[in-house]
Parts: structure tokens; sequence; C-alpha cells
């Protein structure tokens, strides 16, 4: 596959951020959407519910993992893409690997948001594909149309 989002996972990427922006304005939602793709269309999607359950395992990626998986009753994503408006962190990419996902399409870029996003920030995605397997991770996807909403940290 090409180093650049199709037209699809570009369109299933202006979604989930309209998404996020919409959920920001909701109180307790945290403003971080993602979802699963197969063959170009999207199986399921996520939102950040960390707040919602106080449980900080319920990333946007994490949530949008376990309805893919469950809607197919198999723990395998296996030729899924994995889209989310932020870089996912570290337990986000782990989980994705562990369900097989090798393509990973996100919107705001680590190093363009603020720190709380990620526990380990000076662990580079070019330091956990050579740690965990290869994954094709395209970053900076509409990410002007993002990237302000995770600037302050205060989505």
């Amino acid at each position: 596959m090409p180093e650049q989002p199709t037209p699809t996972e570009r369109e299933a990427m202006a979604r989930l951020i309209a998404k996020a922006k919409e959920a920001a304005q909701e109180p307790g939602k945290a403003g971080i959407a993602a979802a699963i793709l197969r063959d170009g269309e999207i199986i399921a999607e996520g939102e950040n519910e960390v707040h919602l359950d106080c449980d900080p395992t319920r990333h946007a990626e994490i949530v949008a993992i376990a309805k893919a998986t469950r809607a197919q009753n198999d723990p395998s994503l296996d030729g899924c893409v994995l889209l989310t408006t932020l870089q996912p962190c570290e337990m986000c990419l782990s989980a994705a690997r562990f369900a097989g996902i090798t393509r990973i399409i996100f919107g705001a870029q680590k190093e363009n948001v603020a720190g709380k996003y990620f526990v380990f920030p000076d662990l580079t995605l070019s330091e956990f594909r050579t740690a965990g397997g290869a994954f094709e991770a395209i970053g900076g996807v509409l990410e002007e149309d993002i990237v302000a909403l995770y600037a302050d940290g205060e989505e």
C-alpha cells in the first residue's frame, strides 16, 4: 500500500474530525474519535470514553477496536485500517498490533499537541515499529482541521 491515505480513508478521517469536534462540545466527553475500516468500509467507530467511564483505558482507538472485534466475534482485525484523529498513544498502538492491524492513519501528530496525551513522549513511531513488528503509520492527515483541538490539552 502507498504511504498516503486513499480518498476513502481521507473521507473517513474528515467524518471522524467532525465527530471529535462535536464531542468536544459535550460535557464529560473528550474530542477524540477513531474508526476501523475493512475494505474501505467503516465497520466500527469509537470516541474517547475515559471520563465517561472513569477508565483510563477507554481511548477512542480501544473502543473502536473492541466494537469491531465484538461485532465480528473474532479478535483478529487483520487487513483492517485504524483511523484516529490524534496520533495513537503507546497503549493504543499495542492494542492495534495485538488485533493484527498493520495500517494506522491519524490526524494530529504528537509533536504538535499537548504532552498530556503520551506517557512516553520520547518513544517514536519508528522505535515502536522496530520493537513490535512492521506497521504502516501515516500521520498529519487533515491535521490542520483538528490540531487546534489538542494544542492545549483541554479538548
